[in-house]
């Protein structure tokens, strides 16, 4: 028989470890190739490994609920297939081969949606922590690792000063619970030459966590337990649900939130949209929906304005030269995911059409890879979709701005015509442009949700398709 290693796939570039959640096949059951052997999950996604052979699961080297590196060995299948076994060597000993080494292959991943409704409009929030996963002295954080700091109220200057048990000095999961457990045991390792640390590491280590207000120090804010009573029903948050309160309370804690609002009139969109979107599907095979129309007038104003296209990385602007814009996509699950649809500028309306229809469709069927929800630089929400007339997103971190567009209604407005001012039915709508007010004045929040409805307004009546 041969002896198959089964690793620890790569489930996406900033991906280093997954956990183990179940072991779908016990020890000594057969699988056939491409059934689900285990079932992990990362801070992005959740996922089925499947066999890459046919056999039986005869090791495994961890068990549920371990984090495992990416390129582990996570367990050995035996197969049918020859050269795996002991074989006699010219001396008369036995001899036995290495076993072979394969990467799993990867199930189209179960995508979680890290969103949570924000008053009037729910919206994604990227799935990073308050503490970087790197520290400024260079040392990596695992997601999971910096996932219980926050929840236990262990800051970066603790997690400095802990001797990791992991590869290369990293501190692991099962370092940090201990230190949770009994902190004042935990002591930095020493320098060589040095009798005990010095009285700044000493005091890292024995102070409590930072003070509320600092960038550290409001995740020790933790919320107050309440008595309940009357008919009432506890559900305990689920990992998903948990990841999503910490990035909405991150994103509110880190950007200045500021939101802009400005109203616009879409008739002439509107009327060209209802008298063309038949043609367009016909000749693109695409459906024509608003979304497009507004990403790319989103996209000339976002060339227009880049200092709204930047994020912040401590007292640094970065200017993102490409503009990849997050479109917010309701699931069946009533939760949001946001693909990102890159180089937005660089389409024009029926290659925007095609990929928000691909992204969208993808989404709702959970089909999206990972590389899909990462490197957004501005996002756009279409609250319109839940019947809200306006809404005051949250930002995706590390971005700077937002966008949510409303429904649109029919209203009477005013119309300036060369006989005077009159009274019409017009095609209405909201804009709402939420930015961050470290690094985003409202003169510039506020010039560029105009520049946007104006771009809308002006939209050309008979451009064809």
């Amino acid at each position: 028989m041969a002896r198959v290693e089964l690793i620890m796939p790569k489930m996406g570039e900033s991906i280093i470890e997954a956990t183990i959640l179940k072991w779908v096949i016990a020890i000594g059951g057969k699988i056939e190739q491409d059934e689900p052997i285990l079932e992990i999950a990362t801070d992005k996604v959740d996922s089925e490994v499947p066999s890459p052979v046919d056999g039986k699961l005869t090791e495994v080297f961890f068990k549920e609920g371990d984090v495992v590196p990416v390129g582990t060995v996570i367990a050995v299948i035996e197969t049918e297939a020859a050269g795996g076994s002991a074989s006699p060597s010219s001396n008369g000993s036995s001899q036995s081969k290495a076993p072979e080494t394969v990467a799993a292959p990867v199930a189209a991943p179960v995508l979680e949606p890290v969103s949570v409704v924000n008053a009037a409009l729910p919206v994604m929030a990227v799935a990073s922590g308050p503490l970087a996963s790197r520290s400024d002295s260079g040392r990596f954080y695992s997601p999971l690792v910096l996932n219980i700091a926050r929840t236990e109220g262990v800051s970066m200057s603790e997690l400095e000063q802990m001797q990791g048990s992991g590869n290369g000095g990293r501190v692991t999961k099962a370092d940090i619970l201990a230190y949770v457990k009994n902190p004042k045991k935990v002591a930095a390792p020493a320098t060589t030459g040095q009798a005990e640390a010095s009285p700044a590491i000493q005091t890292a280590v024995a102070a409590p966590a930072a003070k509320v207000g600092t960038p550290e120090g409001y995740l020790m804010v933790k919320q107050k337990t309440y008595s309940h009573s009357g008919n009432v029903e506890i559900i305990e948050m689920d990992r998903m649900r948990k990841m999503i309160a910490e990035n909405m309370v991150y994103s509110k804690h880190v950007s200045a939130h500021v939101t802009s609002f400005v109203e616009a009139d879409v008739t002439e969109l509107v009327l060209w949209r209802e008298k063309n979107k038949k043609a367009f599907e016909q000749k693109y095979g695409e459906k024509l929906t608003f979304t497009p129309i507004f990403i790319e007038a989103l996209s000339l104003v976002l060339r227009e304005h880049p200092m709204v296209n930047i994020s912040v990385d401590g007292d640094k602007l970065v200017v993102k030269k490409d503009i990849n814009i997050g479109m917010a996509v309701a699931l069946p699950t009533d939760n949001l995911i946001v693909p990102v649809l890159r180089n937005a500028d660089q389409y024009n309306l029926a290659g925007l059409t095609a990929r928000v229809n691909d992204l969208a469709a993808r989404a709702r069927d959970g089909k999206l890879k990972i590389e899909e929800l990462e490197g957004g630089t501005y996002t756009i929400s279409n609250v319109g979709t839940f019947g809200n007339v306006m809404g005051t997103p949250v930002i995706m971190q590390p971005q700077v701005a937002i966008m949510a567009v409303g429904a649109i209604r029919k209203k009477p407005a005013v119309i300036e015509t060369p006989m005077g001012d009159m009274i019409g039915v017009r095609h209405m709508m909201f804009l709402s442009h939420s930015y961050d007010h470290r690094v985003v004045d409202g003169a510039l929040g506020g010039r560029f949700v105009r520049k946007l409805a104006d771009y809308l307004e002006s939209f050309d009546p008979n451009r064809p398709i």
